[in-house]
């Protein structure tokens, strides 16, 4: 019987549509769309409340800026978590601007979009702010101290600041750096307390004996920011939480004191801090340092706790040498071991003292071209000195190689050291393997007095290729040259001459050629010979 009459029914509106014309029916559309349309916000009234605040709050957050807006702007629920939103990060990204617009019009919509979202937040406060202003131009700074006036009150957790580089203005026809300022005071009485995470990069900071003790403090990274020894002494010192340091180009530290007060203190990474000289740590639980740049007086206080040790100096020499004489005394207790080197002139000595924790070592020679005289087979002496190690990494980055080539020597000239045993080596790894007859025997070596040995891999290339990049070629960046190229095919004849027969059968022998699809032999030849 419903059937039947919602059948009538609707015949009965159809012939009065009919009758009235389409004006009737026009109207009629209107009329169920906006039905519809109360019908929707009613239902969307109702279904917000279901939810706790807190957790609407806590959704809200997780959005990225653009969407939050959205949300906002859609939704009275949501426009009120908009304007006390914890976590604020501006970019240009997530501000949705313009990267291709010029740089003063990027640093107008950037300035204005920014100061607007936090003049909101006057009286509010934040728990996050990640402001990036890398690709601005002439910031008004009175912007800047604004911002971290409403930011930095008790229960903010992370700052985090990429300024604009530095420019040069001149007053008085006398050059002076323009450069962001940080207002230090703003940490003081207590304002600071509850920061977690402090960031900087492309600024000054000014630090002194008034400085307010930030307690909460676990994280501070510092990139391009002028700061001297002292004044980061006094930062440290009211920083008891520190877990992590991180120094990044601070041209203005000459000398680096880590305060015993730093327990807690377990990663410190110092990087291109061109004119810095010493390297003190006195904290007791560090586990993780990392050093770029030119090496100088380092001293982590004889700590045993240091397990991870990397040094890139590509400004300098003879670093393996430097590593095998004087990184026991450093960390004795390390098991990663990453050096880096420019180039080695003279060879690895052979030295009693013992790495007895060491089990991942990794080399990378990395030169124009490396004297002749230096001997791969010396490397042998950190085999020696490490009973435990199981990884062993060699990476050889040259444009030509001046070593003498072991094709055309006899098998049976190649040097063998007796009474050498690596009893708990599994994996060996050789990038930018070559023909070198010193390479060559390293290699023979440590097939011959290595009984754990799993995988052998020997790479005649410097960098992967797009087989193991999963791409469609080879970056052009990354193509060898014709004499590295015939290098590489002599480095092959090399392996099947003098190596294959040594690997045992139990052994993996993976021998990386360079990519045949973007490397023609003949071509890459011809091109060179003609250059």
């Amino acid at each position: 019987m419903r059937l039947m009459s919602r059948k009538r029914h609707r015949q009965r509106c159809r012939r009065r549509i009919r009758d009235r014309g389409p004006v009737a029916l026009v109207a009629k559309r209107r009329s169920l769309r906006c039905q519809q349309d109360d019908n929707y916000h009613v239902d969307r009234g109702i279904s917000c409340p279901d939810l706790p605040e807190d957790i609407l709050r806590h959704i809200h957050a997780k959005m990225t800026l653009r969407d939050a807006a959205r949300a906002a702007c859609a939704s009275h629920t949501f426009r009120h978590n908009w304007i006390c939103r914890p976590n604020l990060t501006f970019s240009l990204g997530t501000l949705g601007l313009n990267r291709n617009a010029s740089r003063d019009v990027i640093t107008r919509d950037l300035i204005s979009k920014i100061d607007l979202i936090m003049q909101n937040h006057s009286c509010i406060g934040v728990k996050t702010l990640d402001i990036d202003l890398y690709s601005c131009d002439n910031i008004d700074f009175a912007y800047l101290d604004s911002w971290l006036r409403i930011a930095v009150t008790p229960g903010i957790e992370e700052l985090i600041l990429t300024l604009p580089l530095p420019t040069i203005v001149f007053e008085n026809a006398v050059p002076i750096i323009s450069e962001y300022n940080f207002p230090c005071s703003l940490l003081s009485n207590g304002s600071g307390n509850s920061i977690q995470y402090l960031n900087l990069c492309y600024c000054t900071l000014r630090p002194t004996a008034g400085l307010g003790c930030l307690r909460s403090l676990t994280r501070l990274h510092m990139s391009c920011t002028r700061i001297t020894g002292d004044e980061l002494w006094c930062l440290l010192s009211n920083s008891p939480a520190l877990m992590c340091l991180k120094l990044l180009h601070c041209e203005e530290i000459i000398s680096l004191k880590i305060p015993s007060l730093l327990q807690r203190l377990l990663f410190l990474e110092v990087a291109y801090c061109d004119r810095l000289q010493v390297v003190e740590s006195n904290a007791p639980n560090l586990t993780t340092f990392y050093f770029a740049g030119f090496l100088g007086q380092i001293s982590l206080g004889g700590s045993l706790q240091v397990k991870t040790l990397r040094m890139i100096c590509f400004r300098q020499t003879n670093i393996v040498w430097y590593a095998r004489q004087n990184l026991l005394s450093i960390a004795p207790n390390v098991e990663t071991l990453t050096i880096s080197s420019l180039n080695e002139m003279v060879n690895t000595p052979m030295l009693s003292s013992k790495f007895l924790h060491l089990k991942l070592l990794q080399i990378s020679l990395v030169g124009m071209a490396f004297s002749g005289a230096y001997d791969y087979l010396s490397l042998v002496s950190f085999l020696d000195a490490s009973p435990c190690l199981e990884n062993f990494v060699v990476a050889i980055s040259q444009h030509r190689m001046e070593h003498a080539s072991i094709l055309g020597e006899p098998s049976h000239d190649l040097r063998q050291i007796p009474q050498q045993r690596h009893d708990k080596l599994k994996s060996v790894t050789i990038t930018g393997f070559c023909s070198a007859k010193s390479l060559v025997e390293l290699t023979c070596h440590i097939l011959e007095n290595t009984t754990s040995l799993d995988c052998l891999t020997l790479d005649t290339t410097f960098h992967p290729s797009c087989s193991v990049m999963k791409v469609d070629k080879c970056h052009p960046l990354i193509l060898m040259d014709g004499d590295s190229l015939v290098e590489a095919q002599k480095a092959l004849l090399a392996i099947r001459k003098y190596v294959v027969g040594k690997v045992p059968p139990m052994v993996k022998l993976n021998i990386v050629e360079p990519c045949s699809r973007c490397h023609t032999v003949e071509s890459l030849v011809s091109m060179a010979s003609s250059s």
